[in-house]
């Protein structure tokens, strides 16, 4: 069925708290944080706030030494290729949730936390362009790189596809399947650059990068969080949707999402990067996707164990004022994640 994006404002709306829904409801237009049917929203609404962060926080002094100097050339080919892929899809987020999802989204706190998720994945492209310009020799060819690396273009246009399905007509089935593929983009297509970054940090390199990746995937766990939830409310309140074609196309998505971040972690490594092979790629991202589908109630696809547990502790915040790497950033208390709350 198709379905129309909501009122700004609809005074005439008769719709009780009982009766409010992720999509297809009959909103007011008015956000009111006092009442709000679904609690895990404010729940994440208070996590995020908590976990506020600014780019400038991260000290990039040593990492502009380590590029020029420590980096292998496979090391520095791989750290350009990683910040070019991960502009792409923040950059693609921050509009994505603004024009292709929350118009559609009918509960407020949801719209909210919507809102909030695209201030972040702005933040995130304000920390890369930090990055960049601090580190990196040439600025101009990492923002424009999928001009230039034909891998990259793939994966990009084909995450980009994905969301222009949306144009036109939007349907409850289109509608769906967006929440599964932005799942998919901040469950699945962040993952081979973080852990990129992470496998120069445990060699001691470009530490004040990986305290970015940080705090960038401290937020991705959030919105990942925030996905995961509104499919499975959806699954609650409209078991209609989720018919056998809807699953099996679920499956393929997570199928192509995993090909594509396998091809991309073996072809921005080639096994050079010391703790990264291509088998350790492979089933790590194959670890994630069985993650992500249990998350919403499928059945895992692959079955395999986590092959790089050392990447976990590398994600960790802890209540120290030092961070993990020992970098000149104080503050890394605020906000822990906590799963049992969602």
């Amino acid at each position: 069925m198709t379905i129309d994006k909501k009122k700004i404002y609809n005074p005439e709306s008769n719709e009780t708290l009982g009766n409010r829904k992720v999509f297809g409801g009959n909103p007011h237009g008015i956000l009111n944080f006092t009442k709000a049917k679904y609690q895990w929203a404010l729940k994440l609404w208070d996590l995020m706030e908590a976990n506020t962060w600014f780019p400038k926080e991260v000290d990039t002094t040593d990492d502009v030494r380590d590029y020029n100097f420590n980096l292998t050339q496979a090391e520095k080919r791989m750290y350009d290729l990683v910040w070019s892929q991960l502009i792409s899809m923040d950059s693609f987020q921050t509009n994505n949730l603004a024009d292709n999802i929350n118009p559609y989204i009918t509960a407020p706190e949801i719209n909210a936390i919507l809102v909030r998720q695209a201030y972040e994945e702005a933040n995130h492209s304000k920390s890369y362009a930090v990055m960049v310009e601090a580190i990196c020799e040439n600025t101009d060819l990492i923002y424009e790189m999928e001009k230039h690396d034909a891998v990259l273009k793939k994966k990009n246009d084909y995450i980009s596809s994905v969301y222009e399905d949306l144009a036109g007509d939007v349907t409850e089935e289109k509608l769906v399947l967006a929440m599964i593929a932005n799942q998919i983009l901040e469950g699945i297509y962040f993952y081979s650059g973080f852990t990129a970054i992470y496998a120069l940090a445990r060699a001691g390199k470009m530490l004040g990068s990986a305290q970015m990746i940080r705090f960038i995937q401290r937020d991705e766990i959030t919105h990942l969080l925030l996905f995961q939830n509104m499919i499975n409310t959806v699954k609650k309140e409209r078991p209609d949707l989720f018919s056998e074609k809807i699953i099996n196309k679920i499956y393929e998505m997570f199928e192509k999402a995993g090909e594509l971040e396998i091809e991309w972690g073996k072809y921005i490594t080639q096994n050079q990067i010391m703790g990264f092979t291509d088998d350790i790629i492979t089933d790590y991202i194959h670890y994630l996707v069985d993650q992500r589908l249990t998350a919403i109630g499928l059945k895992k696809k692959y079955g395999v164990k986590h092959p790089i547990k050392w990447v976990d502790d590398f994600a960790k915040f802890n209540d120290q004022k030092s961070n993990f790497f020992e970098s000149k950033v104080t503050n890394y208390s605020k906000g822990s994640l906590t799963f049992d709350d969602f």
